[in-house]
């Protein structure tokens, strides 16, 4: 639980995102621990989004030729 978040790349925060859940539902971190948890979870979760949101906006800069098929892509601007 010690590596920067931002350091993460997106199947390593869905791994301690996944790996914080699962310690949430055991039940056996007391109320601290849980809320850290919790507070470290929401921001994996944001990081994940971000990532997909991304990802989904990289796909749907294909452009498309009249058949239907690609033909290149356009450059995303994420900013």
């Amino acid at each position: 639980m010690t590596q920067d978040v931002a350091d993460m790349n997106f199947e390593q925060a869905l791994r301690a995102l996944e790996d914080i859940v699962h310690k949430l539902e055991s039940g056996e971190a007391p109320l601290d621990e849980s809320i850290a948890l919790f507070e470290r979870g929401n921001v994996l979760r944001n990081l994940c989004q971000q990532r997909l949101d991304a990802a989904k906006a990289r796909i749907e800069a294909i452009v498309q030729g009249p058949d239907g098929s690609p033909t290149g892509t356009t450059a995303f601007d994420a900013g």
